[in-house]
């Protein structure tokens, strides 16, 4: 029996009038199939479904992968389509173009010829838009683990600890409890390294009076959490308390006022507005929030640019900030699911300031 998932796909693929297509980005795969090797390549009809591996994933694609056809590729993936198709009397097969590479595109024009090759855009992504319970349960798992993981870094966080070791320390509690890695590379950043919204950890070492932020996530199961907090260690300047205070009401007021059927645009403007009224927006850059899913980064986008309609489903993070280069920063970020009346939130750690020492 064909997954919910391969249904829907088939769905939409008679939307854009595809009889075939073929799955060659690795998180799609994962999505559709569940098979988690290294090596693979799905093609679905509107009637059936194969996954084409080698010989060292055959076991593992057939305990991984219940209702989908498994198939040795051999020496040749291209070989082995032509010759599924050729079965199927398909002359017609759609492709991720955001996932092939021209070369390889040059190689599938080539072998798989007389069949005509079909790009298509956002097939499977446009599914994964929509989290169903058992994603939602997932994700709320990798979630909890980044709040324990938050909780055990204000007992290592001081003066005198270098950025690299607290993310040594925080990305080694998380694959100690459960994570397969971390969502994506640990930003420490402390002082006035605080101020830049992407700095990865580094040799640093914190010093009392300054602001760190921590921005990491769990991969687990196969899907990610991200969130952020900013804490004090010891008593930083005024102004970088001003700024906790405001990032802080944007986030909240975010989560409050977030809304299905809001546009990623009008999303973001709940945060940016805040922050602007105070006088900061030009030191706040960057998107109010993105997609969260299998991967870090997904559809919808929570931007000013972004005219996607929220739907009950779509998970997305809340993260304001404000950047004073020279000085420090502040972000602080959530998980959310847009549910039918508002958002639940995935992560939970307080975010009150807290000061250490």
């Amino acid at each position: 029996m064909a997954s919910t998932r391969v249904v829907r796909l088939r769905e939409a693929m008679k939307l854009q009038n595809i009889e075939a297509v073929l799955i060659t980005g690795e998180v799609n795969r994962r999505y559709l199939t569940g098979f988690t090797g290294s090596s693979g390549y799905v093609l679905v009809t509107l009637d059936k479904a194969w996954l084409l591996t080698d010989f060292r994933y055959l076991t593992q694609a057939a305990e991984q992968a219940p209702g989908f056809e498994i198939v040795d590729h051999g020496a040749s993936v291209t070989g082995a389509i032509k010759s599924l198709l050729a079965k199927e009397n398909l002359d017609r097969l759609g492709f991720e173009e955001e996932h092939v590479v021209f070369s390889v595109y040059r190689t599938y024009e080539r072998e798989l010829q007389p069949i005509a090759l079909v790009p298509v855009s956002g097939l499977v992504e446009e599914l994964r838009l929509y989290k169903d319970s058992e994603e939602l349960a997932l994700m709320k798992e990798a979630a909890e683990l980044a709040d324990r993981t938050y909780l055990h870094m204000l007992d290592v966080l001081k003066p005198g600890v270098s950025e690299w070791d607290a993310a040594l320390e925080l990305e080694t509690f998380m694959r100690k409890h459960g994570a397969e890695g971390t969502s994506f590379d640990t930003i420490i950043a402390s002082g006035e390294r605080s101020a830049l919204p992407h700095g990865r950890a580094s040799g640093r070492i914190m010093q009392t009076g300054e602001l760190v932020t921590m921005d990491f996530g769990a991969f687990m199961n196969g899907y990610c959490s991200d969130i952020t907090r900013t804490v004090a260690l010891g008593k930083p300047a005024d102004k970088l308390r001003e700024i906790y205070d405001v990032v802080l009401e944007a986030q909240l007021h975010t989560l409050e006022h977030l809304r299905p059927g809001m546009t990623g645009r009008e999303a973001d403007a709940l945060a940016r507005d805040v922050i602007a009224r105070y006088g900061y927006g030009e030191y706040f850059g960057h998107s109010t929030g993105h997609g969260l899913g299998m991967e870090v980064h997904e559809n919808p986008r929570v931007s000013k640019t972004s005219d996607t309609v929220l739907q009950p489903g779509m998970v997305v993070t809340v993260e304001p900030g404000i950047y004073l280069p020279g000085l420090g920063g502040v972000r602080i970020e959530d998980d959310v699911v847009i549910t039918d009346s508002g958002v639940r939130r995935l992560t939970e750690s307080a975010k009150d300031y807290i000061a250490i020492g």
